[in-house]
């Protein structure tokens, strides 16, 4: 620590500064950039750039974030790993235009997760990993939108059912927890790793070219299927007729039938 007990001081963001980060994402959208900055406090002028669509805080060293960060309305993106937050504010409640949010490698426990999460109904991706979590927030179980849920590197003994059933989920990384039976979480972690190679959908969801091609595929797997089931089986060994003590003689005739 500096001189006085004081943490270290940080890099201090002005308005202009913050304009300055401001970029465009390769899909258009503004993303205002202040990683790796070293920032100790949340920077309050960004709250006049309310309009951006991403936010990234990451890799600085900021220990709060203010309630007052639900004044962005438009985020869909947010990014807050690799700081020392302990706690999230309430008002990420408010949020409801996320759909990605990252604060891994920081210092949450599970009093720090408001159940507010549980309004972030459009959230799809969520890493609360590399934290102090002992158990996983039920609010999760309620965003049926999620894809993917990062909880690695905490202090988990289970993981509810409500993660499992959750219908969108395709990528769940529960590693190095500490599962009083590991098997019991691979066999879990191998369910969800299954997911990634089945695809649910309806047929009103398909365009006329992707219908028309899954159409024929199922077309083509039934008349596999049905001549499977209606074609003769043949019989295995249909000119064995000699006892199994000359099974092997006639064994020597089919390995060679070049030598004929």
């Amino acid at each position: 620590m500096a001189k006085g007990g004081k943490g270290p001081k940080g890099k201090k963001i002005t308005l202009n500064v913050a304009k300055n980060c401001i970029k465009i994402t390769f899909d258009g959208r503004k993303r205002l950039d202040l990683s790796k900055m070293g920032i100790t406090n949340f920077p309050k002028c960004i709250l006049r750039l309310t309009d951006v669509d991403e936010l990234d805080l990451s890799r600085n060293l900021i220990r709060k974030i203010p309630e007052s960060i639900s004044k962005f309305q438009n985020l869909r993106w947010l990014d807050l790993h690799s700081n020392y937050i302990d706690k999230l504010p309430e008002s990420i409640g408010q949020m409801t235009t996320l759909l990605y949010l990252n604060v891994s490698n920081n210092r949450l426990t599970t009093n720090g997760l408001p159940v507010e999460l549980n309004q972030l109904k459009n959230i799809r991706t969520v890493n609360l990993g590399l934290n102090h979590l002992d158990s996983v927030p039920t609010t999760l179980g309620a965003l049926k939108e999620l894809h993917e849920v990062g909880l690695h590197d905490n202090l988990l003994t289970s993981i509810p059912k409500s993660i499992s059933k959750l219908p969108k989920l395709k990528k769940l990384n529960t590693k190095r927890n500490p599962f009083p039976k590991a098997e019991e979480s691979d066999t879990f972690i191998d369910t969800i790793k299954r997911l990634d190679n089945l695809y649910l959908v309806e047929e009103k969801d398909l365009c006329s070219n992707c219908l028309r091609k899954c159409q024929q595929a199922r077309d083509k797997l039934n008349k596999i299927k049905t001549m499977a089931t209606t074609a003769p089986r043949k019989a295995i060994f249909s000119n064995l007729v000699s006892p199994n003590s000359m099974a092997k003689d006639s064994q020597e005739d089919w390995r060679s039938p070049s030598q004929d």
